[in-house]
């Protein structure tokens, strides 16, 4: 049965891959609905017009008074709230809301819900193969892999959604079984007036949410909750009552919950210290609800991370490469750098630079002054990266095969080659993805 009053009009404002979802959930619920979006071509306009020709379509500028006919709004993630023609229409009465609320009110199963501006699509993915393996029907999906909407079945007994802080400004409630907000640090600057207003996004999380997973070592990632709320921690330090972490038993690093050691450090296949906390962090929500401990340690000495993060790529004369393209913020980096940079015998050559989306590098300088043997930059911002680390040797780059050349040229046995960009590809690439694949291709290539 439909919880969406049937005799109302919507309109879905984005069509894009979660628009689409939009699209299909709404016509599946026999709702009356149009389609608005800013582009003149958006990306799923061929797919609507085959299979929902019906469907009233406006692209172009956001016109106020088509949108005030509508009772509700469903706004992509791509499209800032702020946007004023959708502000005009809320100050009218038109009530804003986005997937991730339309899925939350029609969801029978428990939610994990994940954020965070870094970590949250290997946490995730993490969690989804745990409760795998564990025997249970799990959908996993959100701002990862299948939208929100497109995964609700009866038959699904747990779902793992990954959110941005784009999905969540939309989001008025969740009622997540267990929510977490894995770290946060600066990104999306262009889209928000500044850290607070990021911060609280995120934490919208939060609402309604039964237990919430903390990290120990990120006072932003804890959210203000009442007393009856369920808190568990996660932190690469010593773990206490409800807490998990790493502590040493016969000179040898284990993951711990609480005072107990549970699996040596060393027997993950994920590399660096950021791995051994997502690592804990995906224990932490997986026991939150009930999932074994025997199936979450088998499936995190099997799980090799996710690819374009931290992903090992080959090594050559002594020297490992990795890629870490999904490093689109200067948080996914410094985790990268310090966490990799700890976990080899020598040193690391960076790779850097593309569109830093108006970002402040300078969280990078000591890190990078302290791990790196060298740093190549390319891209757009590559000369306020280069001002940023000056002091560590620095070789400007057009092209990633030259990038890589270079780092070949410099490393010595015990080396890391990393690229984790710390800015966003789309001023050189279509996509992370395309980056990290021409990474790969030229560390392939070297002989």
């Amino acid at each position: 049965m439909s919880l969406i009053a049937s005799d109302q009009f919507r309109i879905v404002v984005g069509l894009g891959k979660s628009g689409m979802s939009l699209v299909r959930f709404l016509a599946q619920q026999g709702v009356r609905f149009a389609v608005a979006d800013t582009r003149a071509n958006p990306p799923e306009l061929a797919t609507l017009a085959a299979e929902y020709p019906q469907v009233e379509v406006r692209c172009g500028e956001l016109d106020v008074e088509f949108l005030c006919r509508a009772s509700e709004l469903y706004i992509s993630p791509g499209l800032a709230v702020a946007t004023p023609a959708l502000q005009a229409a809320a100050a009218r009465g038109v009530k804003l809301s986005g997937d991730i609320d339309l899925f939350a009110r029609h969801a029978k199963a428990p939610v994990i819900a994940i954020t965070g501006s870094n970590a949250k699509s290997t946490v995730t993915t993490l969690v989804g193969e745990m409760a795998q393996a564990a025997g249970k029907k799990v959908a996993v999906g959100g701002n990862l892999g299948t939208p929100a909407l497109d995964l609700l079945a009866d038959d699904v007994e747990l779902y793992v959604l990954e959110l941005s802080s784009f999905q969540l400004e939309t989001t008025e409630r969740l009622d997540a079984e267990v929510a977490t907000c894995l770290n946060v640090s600066e990104d999306h600057m262009d889209r928000y007036s500044g850290m607070p207003d990021y911060h609280l996004a995120k934490h919208r999380i939060f609402r309604g949410a039964r237990q919430v997973v903390v990290n120990r070592q990120d006072a932003l990632s804890r959210p203000l909750i009442a007393d009856q709320v369920t808190c568990w921690t996660f932190g690469l330090n010593k773990p206490d009552f409800k807490g998990f972490g790493l502590i040493e038993e016969a000179g040898e690093k284990h993951l711990a919950f609480q005072f107990e050691a549970l699996l040596p450090v060393k027997a993950l296949k994920m590399r660096g210290a950021h791995n051994q906390s997502n690592a804990l962090a995906a224990l932490a929500l997986g026991h939150a609800v009930g999932l074994p401990f025997t199936a979450m340690l088998d499936t995190l000495q099997r799980f090799t991370g996710l690819v374009h993060r931290c992903q090992w790529v080959r090594e050559l004369r002594g020297v490992s490469y990795y890629d870490d393209s999904k490093a689109t913020n200067v948080g996914a980096a410094l985790a990268a750098i310090e966490g990799l940079g700890a976990d080899i015998d020598g040193k690391l050559l960076l790779i850097a630079g593309g569109d830093g989306k108006g970002a402040d590098f300078s969280a990078l300088r000591a890190p990078v002054a302290k791990f790196c043997r060298a740093v190549i930059l390319l891209g757009r911002d590559a000369e306020r990266l280069a001002v940023t680390l000056e002091g560590t040797p620095q070789f400007r780059v057009q092209t990633l095969d030259e990038a890589v050349s270079r780092c070949a040229e410099l490393a010595q046995p015990g080396d890391a080659v990393l690229l984790s960009p710390a800015c966003a590809s789309l001023d050189m690439f279509k996509n992370f993805e395309e980056r990290g694949r021409l990474f790969a291709q030229a560390a392939e290539g070297l002989n």
